[in-house]
């Protein structure tokens, strides 16, 4: 395992209590997802019979997929030890309450990174693949995206959410005018998140087709630009592409972007951040 990735496998550790606490806009998206999944079920007949969910974290998505296809056999795949703890744990609890036989003897959690697990998984193996708010941790979407479409049978669909450009577009926008201020060339705090053209692109490249997407900004309020980090971090989602720089320390930097943040971006009772939500669904030909 690579240093980056064993860095997000350690913040979503960590991070594993509180996520819940902190992940309200990855909620919407795995509703959206459950709605995209009840509405597919009314038009195609298909029982999907095998699926992959994709960083189940703890077991939100994975709950629903129990319910909505009560005979199919579910792989939850995350790359975290403790997320996948707290998923079994949701899951088994609700059991009892989700029709069908045999409910937790159909579900299997496995503890991999994707992008090492894939390409060693048998073909041909899924009728659905799906994924909340995970695809912009990838290393190698190109690369990861055709084993995916290797491990669908034809017919088989992959839908998934996960976060556009102008996710956190305050923060950046806030960090940039500090570093100007300085004399210095603005870096990335956070990741870079691709544009549903550069999603397209891959998926196209991948040999998926019927590439549907849907794009949203949805708006939340924080009582601080610095709780609103602190947010970020509860859900271990802080990974950052800047490296330091000489002659302006961290403290320095932060408590200027506070001050720029809260100056910009204020709104009554606290500050905003912005949340741009993708929602991508492509099929394997029959």
């Amino acid at each position: 395992m690579n240093s980056r990735i064993s860095e997000i496998q350690r913040q979503f550790n960590r991070s594993a209590n509180s996520y819940d606490a902190h992940a309200h806009v990855q909620r919407i998206m795995s509703d959206q997802l459950a709605s995209s999944f009840i509405g597919m079920k009314k038009k195609d007949i298909r029982d999907r019979q095998s699926i992959l969910e994709i960083g189940c974290g703890t077991g939100t998505l994975t709950e629903i997929l129990l319910k909505e296809w009560p005979s199919a056999s579910i792989t939850a795949l995350d790359i975290a030890p403790a997320m996948i703890t707290l998923a079994q744990q949701r899951v088994q609890s609700s059991a009892a309450k989700i029709t069908g036989t045999n409910t937790m003897d159909r579900l299997r959690f496995l503890n991999a990174d994707v992008e090492v697990w894939a390409p060693n998984a048998p073909k041909a193996s899924f009728d659905l693949i799906v994924s909340n708010a995970c695809f912009q941790w990838l290393s190698n979407p190109r690369q990861t995206l055709g084993q995916l479409r290797r491990l669908l049978r034809a017919g088989g669909l992959l839908i998934f959410t996960t976060f556009g450009p102008d996710t956190f577009c305050e923060l950046h926008k806030a960090f940039d005018e500090v570093y100007r201020a300085e004399g210095m060339e603005p870096q990335r705090h956070g990741l870079t998140f691709r544009t549903p053209a550069e999603w397209n692109s891959l998926l196209a490249e991948s040999g998926f087709s019927s590439i549907q997407n849907e794009r949203a900004i949805r708006i939340e309020k924080y009582a601080s630009a610095r709780d609103f980090l602190l947010s970020v971090k509860g859900m271990g989602a802080s990974t950052s592409e800047a490296v330091a720089r000489e002659g302006l320390s961290s403290r320095r930097l932060f408590a200027s972007m506070y001050k720029e943040y809260e100056a910009k971006f204020s709104v009554p009772g606290g500050v905003a951040a912005s949340y741009d939500l993708l929602f991508i669904q492509v099929s394997v030909d029959s």
